[in-house]
């Protein structure tokens, strides 16, 4: 895919924070609080988390300029492993970045339908918000990397505003009283068990802070380099910093008892500024939130499909694209179009898909490992300068062990889940040597 050059350090920044930036946080931190037991090991896990975000910030900084391709999540399973271990992780990624799609623009329809009815709607009123919001950013991707980027510049700025706006919550001298709790177990401290409640919590943390390895997608489209690695990590340094400060004001807003397994937590603060009408607010807030993850979701994807046609494991429509705008429009159009058709099946495809929660930690701990490989060959070494080069194999190997702790406690929480995961690991590999491994080769700029 010849480059564009189209992307900056601003808008490159805005995608890394709207990668993880999602509704995790505004309902995440009462799942956290529930597992933590007490304030200490809650604040501890949100920390330690965001080091090891920060971690993984600096690794695929290195990695993006180590190997600046477009489809970069793909191809470094292939280079560095083998190309059976890239397109099984990476067919499983799009069907579930497809299906997570759908989904979040379900939920998407559910903050419309409060905000204009304040009542829950039908399926087909929530299927066709979720439908519109699907077609129209697929109309918006289709103009080009200028525009879809631009779009996402804005969105990402009225998230990262409403963050904002909660956080400033702590202000209000305000506490808000939660008025539903789900009914998941909440645990207790009982002086032995902090190191057990710190994994449990850490595994909710870790997702929410994941996402921006996708970054490494644009590759090609970067200015160069060094904006990769910088955007990259601005980006992380900054959603680290959201994160700390509006998990402090949910305590501080609700109380950490009363936040345990409390539903809509991120409406209970604005609740604390604008009173009743807060929920409003809260609900246009939450979807102009959405249609950023729909955005940057269907921004992103066809990139990996775009790879995986060129090495040959996907039919070669997929690598071709428009020669004024440089969209990829036959990627582009099967990964919306796929999107579109889950929504069919309703929400209730995310508990199918709860796979994807053991193959994020193994994706990531992979992925990650990378580097190292990548530094062993050489690879793009003249591109790595600075006093990071010597630190970033430690934080690399600190990363991969945190999610491989992770995915142990994964393992543990969610046994059946896993072993889905393994078995379609193994049923994609299958196909793979079946269909695609006379095919494929693996190109590298």
């Amino acid at each position: 895919m010849q480059s564009k050059q189209q992307l900056g350090f601003f808008s490159l920044t805005m995608i890394v924070i709207s990668f993880v930036i999602g509704m995790g946080i505004f309902k995440t931190s009462s799942t956290v609080a529930a597992k933590a037991g007490t304030e200490t090991i809650f604040y501890a896990a949100w920390l330690i988390g965001g080091f090891i975000a920060i971690c993984g910030a600096l690794t695929y900084a290195e990695i993006g300029v180590r190997l600046p391709v477009t489809g970069g999540y793909y191809k470094i399973f292939a280079y560095a492993y083998h190309p059976s271990i890239g397109f099984t992780i990476n067919i499983l990624v799009l069907i579930s970045n497809a299906a997570s799609l759908a989904v979040v623009a379900l939920i998407g329809a559910d903050y419309v339908s409060d905000l204009l009815f304040a009542k829950p709607s039908g399926t087909l009123f929530n299927i066709g918000i979720a439908a519109l919001a699907i077609f129209l950013f697929y109309g918006v991707n289709l103009l080009g990397l200028q525009t879809s980027s631009k779009t996402q510049n804005v969105l990402t700025i009225l998230k990262v505003a409403l963050v904002v706006l909660l956080i400033s919550s702590f202000f209000s001298n305000t506490q808000v009283e939660p008025h539903g709790y789900t009914n998941d177990t909440i645990y207790t401290y009982n002086g032995n068990n902090g190191a057990l409640l710190l994994i449990l919590s850490l595994v909710a943390v870790s997702f929410t802070y994941g996402g921006y390895q996708q970054t490494i997608n644009f590759g090609e489209e970067v200015k160069n380099t060094r904006t990769m690695q910088r955007s990259i990590i601005t980006g992380m340094f900054i959603v680290v910093l959201l994160y700390f400060a509006i998990n402090y004001v949910y305590v501080h807003v609700i109380g950490f008892d009363k936040m345990k397994n409390a539903t809509a937590i991120g409406a209970l603060l604005t609740k604390a500024w604008f009173g009743n009408i807060g929920a409003k607010i809260f609900d246009a807030c939450m979807f102009l939130s959405v249609l950023a993850y729909v955005n940057v979701v269907l921004l992103s994807n066809p990139r990996v499909m775009y790879a995986m046609s060129n090495d040959g494991v996907l039919p070669k429509i997929f690598s071709n694209k428009n020669n004024k705008t440089g969209v990829l429009i036959p990627g582009l159009t099967v990964f919306a179009l796929t999107a579109l058709i889950i929504t069919f099946f309703g929400k209730g495809v995310d508990d199918v898909l709860s796979f994807s929660i053991f193959l994020d930690c193994f994706g990531m701990s992979l992925s990650a490992a990378t580097l190292l490989i990548l530094r062993k060959r050489k690879q793009g070494e003249e591109n790595v300068k600075g006093f990071l080069k010597n630190i970033t194999p430690v934080l690399c190997i600190l990363f991969v062990i945190a999610y491989s702790i992770v995915a142990v406690a994964v393992v543990i929480d969610k046994p059946m889940a896993a072993l889905t995961g393994v078995i379609l690991l193994a049923v994609f590999i299958l196909v793979y040597f079946l269909f695609c491994h006379k095919k494929q080769t693996v190109k590298l700029p």
